[in-house]
């Protein structure tokens, strides 16, 4: 399928219309499933989400499931992606912390954590994943390489997503070499996905997620077998774009 293309002038504007279309889920099922990034890129979505809740938005029931989380980090590390998560998406949402699932990265057993957060998955359907990019084209954790049919599972990072995230942490030494996180395989099997990307850096690969061939050395460019995903980026992370490509909407 041919991901549906929508260009924002930037991030807020494209959380604003990300965030219109979580809340439009939440009306029509207050009970919905989402899936939740961490990371840069789905920050002014959360932003705009919160906002739909001063306006009277009730996302008490909603459930929200992570990607991913670090291997090695204590629980209540302010870096770990559940504290991330509970600061940029839960708390500004007034929302109860239970109904944030993250895989448990600090467990003795990390291939077991994963197993158990792959059944809890398997366990419901994800109404609506949100997604970021690397700059590798990795989505998730799923570095290039991955196999596509890859479920939940215990991952090395690569350098160049080390040194990218380097910047929310002492030093690089600092940053975890391994994490948790859903697979390939786990994130195709949501019913909606939202991809969001912003900036000059992304711009490589989205075009390679679009256009480029689908393969495991760009994770991104599986979403492509997916019947309903939408790409919606900011101004610079579209400069490789071609509209003759895909359906674009601005």
């Amino acid at each position: 399928m041919t991901p549906v293309v929508e260009i924002s002038a930037d991030a807020d504007a494209t959380g604003s219309r990300v965030a219109e279309r979580i809340a439009a889920l939440i009306r029509a099922k207050p009970d919905a499933v989402v899936g939740v990034a961490t990371g840069s890129s789905p920050e002014p979505v959360y932003r705009a989400l919160a906002r739909h809740i001063d306006d009277g938005l009730d996302a008490s029931g909603v459930s929200w499931f992570a990607l991913d989380e670090y291997i090695g980090l204590p629980h209540g590390d302010p870096q770990s992606y559940r504290a991330v998560l509970e600061r940029v998406l839960i708390e500004p949402l007034g929302l109860d912390t239970a109904s944030l699932h993250v895989p448990d990265g600090a467990a003795a057993d990390p291939d077991a954590a994963a197993a158990a957060y792959e059944m809890a998955l398997a366990g419901t359907t994800v109404d609506l994943q949100i997604l970021g990019i690397g700059e590798n084209g990795h989505i998730g954790f799923n570095e290039p390489g991955t196999p596509f049919t890859a479920t939940t599972h215990r991952a090395s990072l690569t350098r160049s997503t080390r040194m990218a995230n380097a910047r929310f942490f002492p030093s690089l030494d600092a940053v975890p070499q391994e994490c948790l996180t859903q697979g390939l395989a786990t994130i195709m099997r949501a019913r909606r996905i939202e991809l969001v990307a912003f900036g000059e850096r992304k711009a490589g690969a989205v075009a390679a997620a679009l256009y480029g061939p689908i393969t495991d050395r760009c994770p991104a460019s599986l979403l492509r077998r997916h019947p309903d995903v939408r790409v919606s980026v900011d101004a610079e992370a579209a400069t490789e774009l071609r509209a003759t490509s895909c359906a674009v909407q601005q």
